[in-house]
């Protein structure tokens, strides 16, 4: 919070406000709105967002709404989706909106439109998906792919993790592991239920330099050719990353690396190739729909009014409870 913004109109209102709340209590506050529950209700394609028993008040909507104004929040959404470099401490854009639009419009980073780019990655991604669950892609033995090993670490592994956790009820390919510690264990509690026959490693790493990654992807790498000799290793590794040169030196083969950009953020890359491993447990179809929801929001984060915007006002929430 810099001074101008503490020294702003919108702030300062917000700081009156707050002292006028000072003495009230919330069950006053709920209580003596009889339409309190429906009218801080908001909703989209399913999804419900009440904030009723937050310590809030309309006129405290309205202001936090004014800040939003004030600090040219719609100019920066826009910028956002425009392709702006809106990450200023590294100068990149953060595209993640992009990887899951809908229509083909263009989006432009440094004068160059992205949206071919992720049509022929996400064709990439079904076509890999969809020979490794229908049992066409083979190891080196001859035998289709039973169990994923995804490693990767921070959004590399965060992200597509807790995915295929909550989709679990829809799995139906191979089993997908996830090793992210550099603690040998994970990795060798994840292998030693594996056959390495049937095994297929995801290395997750836009630099393709992250030590964890390379690390576990050492010891995994050392476990298969021990197991099924040195050749074993391109049909049994694959990468999404940004550097293809190390991926291969490493011993994938550059048609099964599949592409990361810098204009993907990694806490928000899971639309990405990235995502691959969810793919591979819920099926291309499911992750589509995946994606289809997180556009779903994107659109109405871009076009609701705020004090009706389901991510707005999560945030303008957070500022007023933690500020």
């Amino acid at each position: 919070m810099g001074e101008d913004l503490a020294s702003s109109p919108a702030w300062q209102n917000l700081l009156k406000h707050r002292e006028e709340l000072k003495s009230a209590h919330l069950a006053d506050i709920v209580l003596g709105d009889p339409r309190r529950l429906e009218n801080s209700e908001l909703a989209l394609d399913g999804l419900r967002l009440n904030y009723a028993l937050q310590f809030i008040t309309p006129k405290t909507v309205e202001l936090l709404v004014k800040l939003a104004q004030q600090q040219n929040l719609e100019g920066r959404r826009a910028a956002m989706f425009r392709g702006d470099k809106i990450n200023f401490t590294e100068n990149r854009a953060a595209l993640h909106t992009a990887l899951r639009q809908k229509n083909d419009q263009p989006v432009y980073v440094d004068g160059r439109d992205i949206i071919p780019d992720v049509r022929a990655m996400r064709r990439k991604m079904a076509g890999f998906v969809g020979d490794v669950r229908e049992g066409r892609w083979k190891g080196a033995t001859g035998q289709p792919v039973r169990a994923i090993v995804n490693i990767g670490i921070g959004g590399s592994d965060l992200g597509p993790r807790m995915v295929v956790k909550a989709l679990a009820p829809y799995a139906s390919g191979p089993q997908v592991h996830f090793v992210a510690n550099a603690d040998a264990f994970e990795l060798t509690s994840v292998l030693k239920n594996c056959d390495p026959a049937q095994t297929l490693f995801v290395l997750v790493s836009k630099t393709f330099t992250t030590q964890e990654t390379l690390l576990n992807a050492q010891t995994a790498r050392r476990w298969l050719a021990e197991k099924l000799g040195e050749k074993a290793v391109a049909q049994h590794f694959i990468a999404v990353s940004a550097n293809s040169a190390a991926a291969e030196k490493f011993g994938i083969h550059g048609d099964n690396i599949f592409p990361v950009w810098d204009w993907v953020g990694g806490r928000f890359s899971l639309w990405s190739a990235v995502g691959l491993s969810v793919a591979l447990a819920v099926g291309m179809e499911n992750f589509e729909k995946l994606c289809d929801g997180a556009a779903a929001m994107d659109e109405h984060f871009r076009s609701a009014p705020f004090a009706q915007n389901i991510p707005v006002m999560l945030a303008l929430l957070g500022i007023w409870n933690r500020n």
